[in-house]
C-alpha cells in the first residue's frame, strides 16, 4: 500500500511537471470541468479535465498481491495545450518495466 501511495504521488509530480506553465491570468480563470477517482487496495483509476484543455486519466492494477513480485501496472494518458497552441498528447504504460510514454511529439529510439 505504501508503494501505491508513493507511486500516485510521484505520478502527480511528473504530470504536473509535464504540463505547460500558465500565466497569472490563465491560472485565475482555469476551472476543473470534470474530476473522478476511485482508489482501492487492488488499484485505482482517475480522470480529470480542466477548462484550459488539460486532461488526464489513468487506471492501475496491483499485480501479484502479497508476493515478492508485487507490482503496480498503470495505463493512462494526459494532454495539454502548449505555449505554441499545439495540443500535446501522451499515452503511457508504467509497470515493472518502467515508464513507457508514446506521443507524436516524443522521440522514438531507433530499432536495434
Amino acid at each position: 500500500m505504501k508503494f501505491l501511495i508513493a507511486f500516485v504521488a510521484l505520478f502527480a509530480v511528473v504530470a504536473h511537471l509535464n504540463a505547460a506553465p500558465l500565466n497569472a491570468q490563465q491560472q485565475a480563470t482555469v476551472q476543473i470541468v470534470r474530476s473522478d477517482s476511485d482508489v482501492g487496495p487492488e488499484g485505482y483509476n482517475y480522470a480529470y479535465e480542466t477548462s484550459d484543455g488539460t486532461s488526464a486519466q489513468a487506471t492501475a492494477k496491483l499485480l501479484n498481491a502479497g508476493t515478492d513480485s508485487e507490482a503496480l501496472s498503470v495505463q493512462g494518458s494526459y494532454q495539454y495545450i502548449g505555449d505554441d497552441g499545439v495540443t500535446y498528447s501522451v499515452q503511457y504504460i508504467a509497470d515493472e518495466n518502467g515508464f513507457q510514454p508514446q506521443g507524436a511529439h516524443l522521440p522514438v529510439a531507433p530499432e536495434a
